[in-house]
């Protein structure tokens, strides 16, 4: 038994039936037993854990442990939204968003502490990227927001779907991201249907191929421009992977799946991409394939340059989508009294790498 504890947070059902049975012998219906109590009740002591044989929780005491992350500060928003810093380590800190509707509960969680992408129009490239978050912490997300939320919706699922929207590009933490989302579909573990889990992607087209080998979740890409030009400007990886390439993939990527569509997030920049030309001219980029798009008001951060589209302007831009046969949504914006509005997460990110993609594309560190 010599060791620091394992995190049981993070383990897939097959690695926690190799856990139990390496360490203790125990059959595999104890790893299903544990992972019900974890997943399924949020219990992360084991003596509580009442079907578990005394002994066994006396050994998963000294061998095992469950780490959540520490909740440095909540904030409340006047629209219900609730927003926590959590402390992933001595100096790191990010964020995670929950978004309650009257018929669903949206938990917005983070991949990484900070992010490398450097999307010019977003508040989380500016703090710099430090590393990536592991399986655990991903997980530990979840069970976190589980255990605060467990007396808001009475009778009801707190969560029923989650969105890697928050702070961090999931696909430049390909290792960790898929095995926390198969948690998060496993029947034993939060049992959400593949269509209530949703990757959102800036564009690592190599990872996009690979995860339609892997897994089946709801594809979101960061899109928000529909020229090359402008797409270099705002989302740097576009130099990497223009938008053609990515089109492909995602495309590609519903093929292997059998996925309903990919939605396209496009947020809505005064004067830079909200003209209707540039919506006549994404209809003809998307037309024809199985694909919607979400019109974002921008979220405005301090030091920015961007200003948000009028309302006006932005209904504009979703008429000419719409009249062009492209489904089209504005997306209504939550908590940002709070600084929890897409765009807006902040986190604590110390430590910071020097690598920006705004000025070298080639080289970035990319997780397989």
């Amino acid at each position: 038994m010599a060791g620091d504890p394992v995190n049981l947070l993070g383990l897939a059902r097959t690695e926690l039936e190799a856990f139990v049975a390496e360490r203790f012998g125990a059959k595999p219906f104890r790893a299903r037993q544990l992972m019900k109590w974890l997943y399924r009740r949020g219990v992360a002591d084991f003596a509580a854990m009442t079907d578990l044989a005394q002994e066994f929780r006396s050994q998963l005491a000294e061998a095992a442990t469950v780490a959540v992350p520490e909740i440095v500060e909540e904030q409340r928003s006047t629209d219900g939204t609730r927003k926590w810093m959590l402390r992933m380590d001595r100096v790191q800190g990010i964020e995670m968003v929950y978004i309650p509707e009257p018929d669903r509960g949206t938990l917005c969680i983070s991949s990484q502490v900070g992010c490398a992408m450097d999307c010019s129009f977003c508040s989380t490239a500016q703090q710099g990227f430090n590393r990536n978050l592991s399986v655990a912490e991903i997980v530990g997300q979840v069970f976190l927001a589980q255990r605060e939320l467990r007396d808001t919706r009475l009778g009801a699922r707190a969560i029923t779907n989650i969105v890697f929207m928050g702070m961090g590009e999931p696909l430049a933490n390909y290792r960790n991201v898929v095995p926390a989302m198969r948690i998060f579909m496993d029947d034993l573990g939060y049992d959400l249907s593949r269509r209530r889990v949703t990757l959102s992607t800036s564009g690592l087209v190599p990872q996009i191929y690979k995860l339609a080998e892997e897994t089946n979740v709801a594809l979101a890409v960061s899109l928000h421009a529909p020229d090359d030009v402008l797409r270099n400007e705002l989302v740097p990886i576009n130099r990497k992977h223009p938008i053609a390439e990515l089109l492909t993939a995602c495309w590609h990527y519903l093929d292997e799946q059998n996925g309903r569509s990919v939605t396209f997030e496009y947020v809505m920049l005064e004067g830079i991409n909200d003209s209707p030309a540039q919506a006549r001219a994404l209809a003809r980029l998307l037309k024809g394939h199985p694909a919607k798009v979400n019109l974002i008001p921008f979220n405005p951060f301090p030091g920015t340059r961007y200003r948000r589209s009028s309302a006006p302007v932005i209904q504009r831009f979703r008429d000419e989508l719409l009249q062009r046969g492209v489904l089209a949504t504005v997306r209504r914006t939550r908590g940002e009294d709070i600084d929890a509005a897409c765009g807006q997460l902040a986190g604590r990110v110390i430590d910071r790498t020097t690598v920006r993609l705004g000025n070298k594309v080639i080289g970035v560190a990319v997780q397989t």
